[in-house]
C-alpha cells in the first residue's frame, strides 16, 4: 500500500512563492512517476506537473509553464512543487500522485494512488 502526505500549502500573497512537498510511505515508488494536480472550487482536478522517476523528464500544464517547478528526491520519497509568481488563479487543493508505469501522465485517470492534498490560497 502507497500513502502520499502533502504538506506546504498556505495562504500567500499574489506575486509570493509557496513550495509544497508530498511525502511517500508504505511501498516504495522510487520508479514510480509522479504528479501533482489541483482543484479549485467548483471546478475539475487539473493536472499541474509531473516527472518521471529519476527526474530527467517533466511536463507542465500551459498555466503554471515558467512559474512552477516539480522535483523529486528519491533518497527522502519526497517530491516538491515550487511554485513562484503566484496569483489568485492558483487558488485550489493541490495533490499529489503516483502511477504505475513509465511516462509521466498528464490525466487523473493515469494515476493511481492520491494524497489528501493541501490548501494554496493566494490573494491579491
Amino acid at each position: 500500500q502507497v500513502q502520499l502526505g502533502e504538506s506546504g500549502g498556505g495562504l500567500v500573497q499574489a506575486g509570493d512563492s509557496l513550495r509544497v512537498s508530498c511525502v511517500v510511505s508504505g511501498r516504495t515508488v522510487r520508479n514510480y512517476p509522479m504528479g501533482w494536480f489541483r482543484q479549485a472550487p467548483g471546478k475539475e482536478r487539473e493536472f499541474v506537473a509531473g516527472i518521471n522517476w529519476i527526474g530527467t523528464n517533466t511536463a507542465y500544464a500551459d498555466s503554471v509553464k515558467g512559474r512552477f517547478t516539480i522535483s523529486r528526491d528519491n533518497a527522502k520519497n519526497t517530491v516538491y512543487l515550487q511554485m513562484n509568481s503566484l496569483e489568485p488563479e492558483d487558488t485550489a487543493v493541490y495533490y499529489c500522485t503516483a502511477r504505475r508505469g513509465l511516462q509521466v501522465g498528464t490525466t487523473k485517470e493515469e494515476y493511481d494512488y492520491w494524497g489528501q492534498g493541501t490548501q494554496v490560497t493566494v490573494f491579491k
